[in-house]
């Protein structure tokens, strides 16, 4: 039986070319050893505002850029890097399912909204009968993504859809549009060729759009989001690294640091503090559900 999680929920969720990834130090107990922290945009400015923000602790970070979302998770889990901040509950669950790994969560960061933007039409309402939408192909944003095409009255999901809806799920004889899975990096560019996109919030920017721009978008504030927060996540081994948490905290608590997180997302951004308890409950709920689907 699916387990239904009703609520539309959100990056995040990054996949393409790792750069820089030298052997990490993996320990991060010193002030000497260098902290690998895996992200995607580690251009944008609020990582140099954490940077020295850590280093004003004594603790030296490197930020590795990765293109896109499915190599941070296998780059830490082969100690690569030590952190990586890229992604939600939902993500990291079903790569924890998928490959076996016990990758856990060590601090929440925000929840972003999943939005959809077009440059064809200015509100949904626009969309006609038989047009495209692309959305994300990673099964959790595709998930999300589908859930927002639905509150917005563009699909119909079959049993009212759930974090496991996939294309299939789609009633296509009740639907408006025609649905196509695309790589999340490739949903922006898409647009001259589909009546709408669903645009993750790391690559909206870089696409040359607005986040006021969007013409529908899931609500983050729901009590049921919470599989949709974003993360640190670490190696099992390392959850209790004193080092690590305090880069949490240096995340969470630096003024700059979270000015610069809701710049980057428009002020979109739901800054938060959740308890690792409940993010840890909430990632074992979300790997029984997604152990089940397989």
């Amino acid at each position: 039986m699916k387990k239904k999680f009703l609520a539309a929920l959100a990056v995040v969720p990054l996949v393409a070319l790792l750069a820089g990834c030298a052997g990490a130090s993996g320990s991060g107990d010193s002030a000497d050893n260098v902290v690998k922290i895996g992200v995607v945009g580690a251009s944008d400015p609020y990582w140099a505002d954490y940077k020295q923000a850590a280093a004003d602790e004594g603790i030296k970070v490197d930020i590795v850029d990765f293109s896109d979302y499915p190599q941070p998770n296998p780059a830490l889990t082969e100690g690569e890097i030590d952190l990586n901040q890229f992604q939600h509950i939902v993500y990291l669950a079903d790569y924890n399912v998928s490959t076996k790994q016990d990758l856990v969560p060590i601090g929440a960061t925000a929840i972003y909204p999943l939005a959809l933007y077009s440059t064809k039409v200015k509100s949904v309402d626009g969309i006609k009968k038989g047009d495209t939408v692309a959305v994300p192909n990673d099964p959790s944003n595709l998930s999300r993504s589908l859930l927002v095409l639905q509150s917005a009255k563009l699909i119909v999901l079959k049993d009212g859809g759930s974090i496991f809806s996939t294309l299939d799920d789609i009633d296509t004889g009740k639907s408006k549009v025609t649905v196509k899975a695309l790589e999340a990096s490739l949903t922006p560019t898409s647009l001259p060729d589909v009546a709408a996109a669903i645009i993750n919030n790391d690559f909206v920017e870089k696409a040359g759009l607005k986040f006021e721009d969007a013409i529908a978008k899931d609500d983050p504030s729901d009590p049921n989001a919470l599989p949709y927060v974003n993360i640190f996540a670490a190696r099992a081994k390392d959850k209790d690294n004193a080092t690590y948490k305090k880069l949490v905290e240096i995340y969470q608590n630096n003024k700059k640091v979270q000015d610069g997180v809701r710049a980057i997302s428009g002020g979109s951004a739901i800054l938060v503090k959740t308890p690792v308890a409940d993010l840890e409950k909430s990632l074992k709920t979300v790997e029984k559900d997604t152990a089940a689907q397989k």
